[in-house]
């Protein structure tokens, strides 16, 4: 009953105008490499401060499901990825394309990104709400142990080393001190500056690593350019139908591991693709034509990377854990408006959750019809000079600091916390473990200090109780055998170097 009340909303005039708006700025932004759905929703944030909630909300996942699906546009005619996410796309997308069927490699791309989507949708919502009810039994040391494992998880399979993963966690979660502590309303690591008694802020944090880093990144690079693929006019973008009887079996096991793999905190939809075309190219009957132009690596990708967004918002409504960085902004952005993820979400905001779990679906739709009708035009997106586009995005990323606040001091953190993040990319240090661990450090340490005070200064509980535990062990596991493959990783380096 609660699906259809909110599908009924969510296709009303203003909340499916927003879903729109969102769907196709993303899919736009998606399609220029460098930008990516996380720079247009972080630049979006401060604009949804006047707008209802749940409006807010369905703005913002439709920017993230447009921007997956975008990303394929360039892949496929530039050989550059427009999300991190299409990645493995450029595989086989581009070799297509360069054969003289870029409309092929867009209509399969674009025909698994919709299926990968419903499929997700469906796990969705099947699964929220007994998750958010099983979330209920967790205390103080169960949301510690989680967010442990969590920070663990994104820095064992992040880019570069495990070492450089938790750094980054530790660093986001040392950017999240300065300011008031809550627990004796004394202020801390302010160091005499009276604008750091609130910390840092959350949006120009978020700002400065996503948006300022990337365009610091791209005015270094403003030379490079790609050269695209034509696409005719007369070439047919509406996939047939009747084709995709022989790629049911991939859609269905590509969407189930996006899905899944979008679960698990931190991982991110680059992951899940690739576990998805490794295990396409496994079972394929021909696997010695992935990566020369063959459609069952671009509808493994892209059905992958489409469902692991849907994946990634089930742990960020049942237990308040974003499953990627780009959750984080959105999470980021549900809290601004007063909305906190977690167990309780359904009981406090069921209304809203449900509007999601259903606007994740028409999202999805609403990218399939967009891109289908407008791919033609959308290909000469992948052409725009960043010249024109680079001071544009600065001054949108200055305007979203201050405009919250009014404070100068929000402009210098975005621009400063842009330079770290550049910095931090240069030493392949990933950004997600840092974003996400600046989002939970206040979760983190306020559990913490309960479950503390419970426990009388007792850690015990992180194995005494069952849940936390699991947790716990978890986290000792996943960190261990990273350690032990990256140690044996660089110790066989030198030895097949010198033979």
């Amino acid at each position: 009953m609660e699906f259809f009340n909110a599908l009924q909303h969510v296709l009303s005039p203003y909340p499916f105008l927003w879903i729109f708006i969102g769907v196709a700025g993303g899919i736009f932004v998606g399609a220029i490499p460098g930008l990516g759905g996380g720079m247009l929703m972080a630049l979006t944030v401060p604009l949804t401060f006047s707008m209802d909630s749940t409006n807010a909300v369905l703005l913002l996942m439709g920017m993230h499901v447009g921007s997956v699906s975008g990303g394929l546009i360039s892949a496929t005619l530039l050989k550059m990825p427009g999300t991190p996410s299409a990645m493995m796309t450029t595989f086989d997308g581009h070799p297509m394309a360069k054969q003289g069927q870029p409309g092929k490699a867009l209509s399969l791309g674009i025909g698994a990104s919709l299926f990968g989507g419903i499929i997700s949708g469906v796990f969705l919502i099947a699964l929220a709400p007994p998750l958010s009810n099983f979330a209920h039994k967790f205390g103080p040391w169960e949301y510690v142990t989680m967010v442990m494992m969590a920070m663990v998880l994104i820095a064992s399979i992040s880019q570069g080393s495990m070492l450089k993963g938790l750094m980054a966690a530790m660093l986001g979660l040392m950017a999240a001190m300065p300011g008031l502590n809550e627990s004796d309303g004394q202020l801390r690591l302010t160091y005499g500056f009276d604008s750091m008694g609130d910390g840092f802020n959350l949006l120009p944090v978020l700002l400065g690593i996503f948006v300022m880093s990337q365009i610091i990144k791209d005015a270094l690079e403003i030379n490079k350019k790609g050269v695209g693929i034509a696409m005719s006019k007369t070439e047919r973008i509406f996939p047939k139908f009747g084709e995709w009887k022989r790629h049911t079996v991939n859609i269905a096991r590509s969407s189930c591991i996006g899905t899944w793999v979008g679960i698990l905190p931190g991982i991110g939809a680059s992951i899940s693709s690739m576990v998805a075309y490794g295990i396409a190219k496994t079972f394929s009957k021909n696997p010695k034509r992935f990566g020369t132009g063959h459609d069952e690596g671009i509808v493994a990708a892209e059905s992958a990377n489409n469902a692991n967004a849907g994946g990634a918002l089930i742990p960020l409504i049942t237990i308040g854990i974003p499953g990627a960085p780009v959750d984080a902004i959105l999470l980021g952005a549900m809290i601004m408006h007063q909305i906190q993820p977690g167990p309780l979400l359904f009981q406090t905001n069921g209304d809203l959750v449900w509007s999601l779990m259903t606007g994740y679906i028409v999202a999805n739709i609403v990218m399939f019809l967009i891109m289908v009708f407008s791919a033609r035009h959308l290909a000469k997106v992948v052409n725009i000079n960043r010249t024109y586009l680079i001071p544009v995005v600065f001054a949108f990323c200055l305007i979203g600091a201050y405009a919250p606040s009014n404070r100068m001091f929000d402009v210098w953190v975005v621009i400063g916390f842009g330079v770290v993040g550049y910095f931090l990319d240069r030493a392949r240090f990933p950004l997600g473990p840092f974003v996400i661990g600046y989002v939970l450090a206040g979760i983190m340490e306020a559990e913490l200090r309960s479950g503390l005070q419970m426990s009388e200064g007792s850690f015990g509980p992180m194995m005494t109780r069952p849940i936390a535990a699991t947790f716990t062990v978890i986290s000792i596991v996943f960190l261990v055998y990273s350690l032990v493959q990256e140690w044996r990783s660089r110790k066989t380096i030198p030895t097949t170097e010198s033979g």
